[in-house]
């Protein structure tokens, strides 16, 4: 900070969400910006296995499960209520593990249980995905292009189910303790089956494809570094509705 003379400057506020999805209060400064989604590619040789391509390319496209790094005090009861909703769907599922959310069982053919797989290679697959909530992971199936289903456990996560649901691309957070079959079933029904949902969600993930959320932040501290004047807000961008 002593050699890029910094000193009594506003401090420079980057937040790595689209401005699409959150709208930029009127009260920032020039030195809160929001840039826009910081994704990381999947890891350079990641291959997919041939059962999962076996079975992405048997059917429909599933709808992801996955709750992420979210330990379950009985994941095994919750295996059984997401395999019950996607069976009184007739929908095929991608259930995966992680760290303990979910439990590694005997399941049907129409669903395939895996530990984990980049988001973005799993998620434009999908015809939904439903998952925790996490900042990451809900910047990951709205990049995709395809509704979401938000079952929050804490923190942040019910914040981001309200906005996944206030922008039309998912319904009504389903709390982790409200998590029965026939609440899963009637919001899965409604992201497979609702056309506007499915619309709004592919627009935005054009939106948030187009965006370049690490570069405008390079960009934003080397003005910032070098006394240059910080790009102004995008204020065009509408996080009310997705049209």
């Amino acid at each position: 900070r002593n050699e890029l003379e910094l000193h009594g400057r506003p401090v420079l506020r980057l937040y790595p969400y689209s401005p699409a999805v959150i709208p930029t209060p009127a009260d920032w400064d020039a030195y809160s910006l929001a840039t826009g989604y910081w994704f990381l590619e999947h890891t350079p040789g990641w291959t997919p296995e041939p059962a999962l391509l076996r079975f992405l390319d048997g059917g429909p496209p599933p709808v992801y499960v996955g709750f992420g790094s979210m330990p379950s005090e009985d994941a095994a009861a919750k295996t059984s209520v997401i395999l019950a909703a996607l069976a009184e769907t007739g929908l095929r599922g991608v259930l995966a593990t992680g760290w303990g959310g979910l439990a590694s069982m005997q399941v049907p053919d129409d669903v395939f249980v895996l530990d984990a797989a980049p988001h973005d290679w799993l998620f434009p697959r999908m015809a939904a995905v439903v998952h925790h909530g996490g900042a990451g992971t809900t910047g990951a199936g709205m990049r995709a292009g395809v509704p979401a289903v938000i079952c929050p456990f804490f923190g942040d996560q019910p914040f981001w189910g309200r906005r996944v649901a206030a922008l039309g691309i998912g319904p009504e957070p389903i709390a982790q303790k409200r998590l029965t079959v026939e609440r899963l079933a009637a919001a899965l029904r409604r992201v497979t089956e609702d056309a506007g949902m499915r619309d709004r969600a592919a627009a935005l993930g054009a939106k948030i494809r187009a965006e370049d959320g690490i570069s405008r932040a390079i960009q934003a501290i080397e003005a910032y570094s070098g006394q240059q004047p910080i790009a102004s807000h995008d204020r065009t961008a509408s996080a009310t509705a997705v049209v």
